[in-house]
């Protein structure tokens, strides 16, 4: 059936190409001081201030409630780290549900807010607390400004012909510590309660924010590329690199690290880990001279860092290999995480 404007918008991202053209429609001004301003694959705005860049971010949290001013804080601040800046100051919208909030619950995400932004260096300084009908469950959008030196400014938009990609950690982290929280006791079912403890405690430990992968790289080199993977997980996040640099890519489906023990809870589901939410993993091209250097500087810091495929022209398409076979990288414009949730 043919869409039209008047058709409902499913949960998710919206289309890449729908979203693209609100952009450039409504989000084309024409302020020489912002360098780098929305677009697909893009994560946050980079604009020119006297003393450097200021780089901008918001995004919301909506799928998790416990710990939800960490996640807030580390979602924001990896999409400042991987512009190569420095995170500093945070403001947080709290919007809190009318007839299930206490004066305690709200203290808590203060508390956890809080708590992350001194783990982070970050400066809470402002924002907005309402208890409302319009939420069901806590939603606290996020605000970061970081900075950054013009020299050492990176983004999505840079990855070039012939670079390695690479991925730190494995995938989708972001969406087992979602599950373990939101859907405990079915996958005790499915694994041991040690197991689902540990999915559990992946927002702390190997952790959902990428800033040190990031501070690590960038000691020995300055990436053309990075990107960090959300909605719509690791592929979404090398298609959104691919389209911002204008190439192609060739990755290779056995080299992606994939956690391997959660393959019962994807089959169980009908979920790829392809297309789960995977914030806490950092996507980069460099140079390839640059890669082994990198790769073993990540390991040093014991950041678990590989080598997945590489940067093509534009014309050799975005491509997935996968049991020997190439064929186009499948995105997930809706991700795969609200099948389940």
């Amino acid at each position: 059936m043919k869409k039209t404007r008047d058709s409902l918008i499913p949960c998710g991202k919206l289309a890449t190409g729908e979203l693209e053209r609100l952009l450039k429609r409504y989000a084309s001004g024409k302020d020489p001081s912002v360098i780098i301003g929305p677009a697909i694959g893009v994560d946050s705005t980079a604009v020119r201030v006297k003393k450097g860049v200021l780089l901008l971010k918001t995004d919301p949290i909506t799928f998790v409630a416990e710990d939800i001013g960490l996640y807030a804080l580390h979602i924001n601040a990896n999409d400042i780290a991987v512009m190569g800046g420095r995170p500093r100051w945070f403001l947080a919208t709290i919007l809190l549900p009318e007839g299930k909030t206490t004066l305690k619950d709200a203290e808590r995400v203060f508390r956890q807010i809080s708590r992350a932004s001194e783990e982070l260096g970050v400066t809470l300084c402002g924002g907005h607390t309402e208890v409302t009908s319009a939420v069901n469950t806590t939603v606290v959008v996020g605000q970061m400004i970081g900075e950054v030196k013009k020299e050492r400014l990176v983004s999505s938009r840079g990855a070039r012909p012939g670079d390695s990609l690479i991925v730190t950690k494995a995938v989708p982290l972001e969406a087992m510590s979602i599950l373990a929280r939101e859907k405990r006791e079915e996958l005790e079912r499915l694994v041991s309660r040690t197991t689902v403890a540990r999915w559990k405690g992946f927002v702390k430990r190997p952790g959902i924010g990428v800033l040190k992968d990031v501070e690590v790289t960038m000691r020995v080199t300055t990436p053309h590329a990075m990107h960090d993977p959300t909605e719509g997980g690791i592929s979404m996040g090398l298609y959104e690199m691919a389209r911002a640099s204008g190439v192609g890519i060739e990755v290779y489906r056995e080299k992606i690290p994939i956690i391997k023990d959660a393959q019962r809870v994807f089959q169980h589901f009908g979920v790829d880990p392809m297309g789960l939410i995977a914030s806490g993993t950092l996507l980069m091209a460099v140079r390839p001279e640059d890669t082994e250097k990198v790769i073993r500087a990540l390991q040093r810091a014991s950041i678990p860092a590989t080598v997945v495929g590489s940067v093509r022209s534009k014309k050799c398409g975005i491509n997935i290999i996968e049991d020997g076979k190439k064929k186009p990288l499948r995105i997930y414009q809706r991700d795969e995480i609200t099948k389940i949730l």
